[in-house]
Protein backbone atom coordinates (compact mmCIF):
# COMPACT_ATOMS: atom_id res chain seq x y z
CA UNK A 1 0.00 0.00 0.00
CA UNK A 2 1.25 3.62 -0.90
CA UNK A 3 -0.15 6.64 1.29
CA UNK A 4 -0.08 10.23 1.41
CA UNK A 5 -0.49 12.31 4.38
CA UNK A 6 -0.55 16.26 4.32
CA UNK A 7 -0.62 18.25 7.55
CA UNK A 8 -0.03 21.88 8.24
CA UNK A 9 -3.45 23.09 6.77
CA UNK A 10 -5.60 25.96 8.97
CA UNK A 11 -6.78 29.72 9.14
CA UNK A 12 -4.98 32.25 8.97
CA UNK A 13 -5.22 35.98 7.69
CA UNK A 14 -5.15 37.46 4.60
CA UNK A 15 -1.13 38.70 3.89
CA UNK A 16 -0.16 35.80 6.57
CA UNK A 17 1.63 32.19 5.79
CA UNK A 18 1.03 28.59 5.92
CA UNK A 19 3.44 25.58 5.08
CA UNK A 20 2.20 22.47 3.62
CA UNK A 21 3.81 19.43 3.83
CA UNK A 22 3.16 15.72 2.67
CA UNK A 23 4.74 12.88 3.49
CA UNK A 24 4.72 9.70 1.18
CA UNK A 25 4.82 6.01 2.67
CA UNK A 26 4.62 2.62 1.62
CA UNK A 27 5.90 -0.29 -0.75
CA UNK A 28 7.85 2.50 -2.37
CA UNK A 29 10.26 1.75 -5.49
CA UNK A 30 10.36 5.47 -6.70
CA UNK A 31 8.89 8.79 -6.87
CA UNK A 32 8.68 11.21 -10.05
CA UNK A 33 7.17 14.39 -9.97
CA UNK A 34 5.01 15.74 -7.02
CA UNK A 35 2.38 17.97 -7.07
CA UNK A 36 0.12 20.31 -4.98
CA UNK A 37 -3.09 20.54 -6.48
CA UNK A 38 -6.63 22.79 -4.93
CA UNK A 39 -9.84 22.49 -4.68
CA UNK A 40 -12.41 25.43 -3.53
CA UNK A 41 -16.18 24.91 -3.13
CA UNK A 42 -18.04 25.01 -6.77
CA UNK A 43 -14.83 24.81 -8.89
CA UNK A 44 -12.74 22.51 -10.31
CA UNK A 45 -9.83 20.70 -8.64
CA UNK A 46 -6.87 22.97 -10.30
CA UNK A 47 -2.74 22.53 -10.32
CA UNK A 48 -0.96 24.83 -7.99
CA UNK A 49 2.14 23.43 -8.07
CA UNK A 50 4.27 20.46 -9.24
CA UNK A 51 8.13 19.17 -8.88
CA UNK A 52 10.18 16.72 -10.62
CA UNK A 53 12.35 14.37 -9.56
CA UNK A 54 14.97 16.72 -10.50
CA UNK A 55 13.74 19.88 -9.11
CA UNK A 56 12.35 21.49 -11.81
CA UNK A 57 9.32 23.61 -10.95
CA UNK A 58 6.20 24.67 -12.06
CA UNK A 59 3.88 27.12 -10.52
CA UNK A 60 -0.05 28.59 -11.53
CA UNK A 61 0.23 31.80 -13.11
CA UNK A 62 -2.32 33.18 -9.23
CA UNK A 63 0.17 31.52 -7.42
CA UNK A 64 3.75 32.71 -8.77
CA UNK A 65 5.72 34.64 -6.32
CA UNK A 66 4.17 34.09 -3.42
CA UNK A 67 4.30 29.87 -3.35
CA UNK A 68 7.06 27.85 -3.42
CA UNK A 69 7.21 24.06 -3.87
CA UNK A 70 10.25 21.74 -2.53
CA UNK A 71 10.73 18.47 -2.03
CA UNK A 72 13.05 16.10 0.01
CA UNK A 73 13.67 12.70 -1.86
CA UNK A 74 15.09 11.35 0.84
CA UNK A 75 12.34 11.26 3.07
CA UNK A 76 9.65 11.38 0.09
CA UNK A 77 8.33 14.46 1.35
CA UNK A 78 6.97 17.61 -0.54
CA UNK A 79 6.11 20.97 1.30
CA UNK A 80 4.43 24.30 -0.28
CA UNK A 81 5.27 26.98 1.36
CA UNK A 82 2.07 29.81 0.75
CA UNK A 83 3.16 33.41 1.63
CA UNK A 84 0.88 36.56 1.17
CA UNK A 85 -2.07 34.39 1.02
CA UNK A 86 -5.01 35.67 -0.44
CA UNK A 87 -8.82 35.12 0.63
CA UNK A 88 -9.48 33.21 -2.91
CA UNK A 89 -6.53 30.88 -1.66
CA UNK A 90 -9.27 29.27 0.73
CA UNK A 91 -9.41 25.68 -0.55
CA UNK A 92 -8.87 21.68 0.09
CA UNK A 93 -5.42 21.33 -0.99
CA UNK A 94 -4.40 18.00 -1.94
CA UNK A 95 -1.36 16.09 -2.67
CA UNK A 96 -0.62 13.79 -5.30
CA UNK A 97 2.71 11.93 -6.26
CA UNK A 98 3.41 9.59 -9.43
CA UNK A 99 4.50 6.61 -7.33
CA UNK A 100 6.54 3.43 -8.87
CA UNK A 101 5.92 0.35 -6.50
CA UNK A 102 8.85 -2.51 -6.93
CA UNK A 103 7.55 -4.47 -9.78
CA UNK A 104 4.63 -1.92 -11.06
CA UNK A 105 4.33 0.86 -13.56
CA UNK A 106 3.80 4.39 -11.72
CA UNK A 107 0.49 5.37 -11.05
CA UNK A 108 -1.09 8.36 -9.05
CA UNK A 109 -1.77 8.97 -5.50
CA UNK A 110 -3.99 11.11 -3.89
CA UNK A 111 -3.88 12.40 0.01
CA UNK A 112 -6.67 13.03 1.76
CA UNK A 113 -6.86 17.34 1.64
CA UNK A 114 -6.08 19.56 4.16
CA UNK A 115 -8.25 22.40 4.46
CA UNK A 116 -7.18 26.16 4.10
CA UNK A 117 -8.74 29.22 4.72
CA UNK A 118 -7.83 32.72 4.45
CA UNK A 119 -10.17 35.44 6.41
CA UNK A 120 -10.12 37.81 8.34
Amino acid sequence: QVQLAESGGGLVQPGGSLRLSCAASGSIFSINTMYWYRQAPGNQRELVAAITYGGTTNYADSVKGRFTISRDRLKNTVDLQMNSLKPEDTAVYYCKADIRKVGERPNAYWGQGTQVTVSS
